[in-house]
């Protein structure tokens, strides 16, 4: 099928989007969420997730990760290095830890590098996105972090492992037409908004619960 959406028009849309909702809507947006997600039973095998600093409008996290602690899960953030080139590590945190300012403004959890997990060693990722399509292809903020960062499993032998990638968005982020996947995009495993929990099947699909 051809492709219909301009990126750049999309996401500034979208951003804007975000940025119009109330502090209510996007609360109640976050907590939807987080009880979706909190039931599915994936959730509650893994021990290693990752998590995000919301900000520009982003849909909250937040909710989800008490629920992560609550559970006694290992929770990280994501820390930006620049070797490999741009790219991310996560860094432990639980709510109250210190935290410091990246480059982009965006608090990180300031502990050791040594403390910091590669993208391999997290079991779960939760992203954040400005647009995703039905067939798990995101549109982000446009730097590439995730894509660049979780690259290795476009490779054949890690399809169908861990870490998997659950996109965090609200239903008006899903674009009806078909988005335009790059070669070097990460597709997403699954994406929860504030209306359903959707996961990718093996033909590309999603099947909604």
């Amino acid at each position: 099928m051809p492709d219909t959406v301009d990126p750049d028009d999309l996401r500034q849309r979208l951003r804007a989007a975000r940025r119009n909702l109330s502090a209510l809507e996007r609360q109640d947006a976050a907590t939807a969420v987080a009880r979706r997600v909190a039931v599915w039973p994936l959730f509650g095998e893994v021990q290693r997730i990752a998590g995000y600093w919301a900000c520009n409008g982003e849909l909250d996290p937040t909710p989800l990760l008490e629920a992560a602690w609550a559970a006694n899960k290992a929770v990280y953030l994501p820390v930006v290095v620049d070797t490999p080139f741009r790219s991310l590590r996560f860094a432990p945190y639980r709510a109250g830890l210190p935290l410091r300012r990246n480059r982009f403004k965006i608090p990180e959890p300031d502990v050791a590098p040594s403390e910091w997990l590669a993208p391999e060693q997290l079991e779960l990722v939760l992203v954040p996105l400005v647009a995703f399509d039905a067939a798990g292809t995101r549109f982000g903020m446009g730097g590439g972090f995730y894509d660049r960062s979780f690259a290795f499993l476009r490779g054949s032998r890690y399809r169908g492992h861990q870490p998997l990638l659950l996109g965090l968005g609200y239903e008006f982020q899903k674009s009806v037409e078909p988005l335009r996947r790059q070669p070097w995009d990460v597709p997403l495993n699954g994406v929860a908004t504030e209306v359903a929990l959707e996961v990718f099947g093996r033909t590309g699909a999603m099947e909604r619960g």
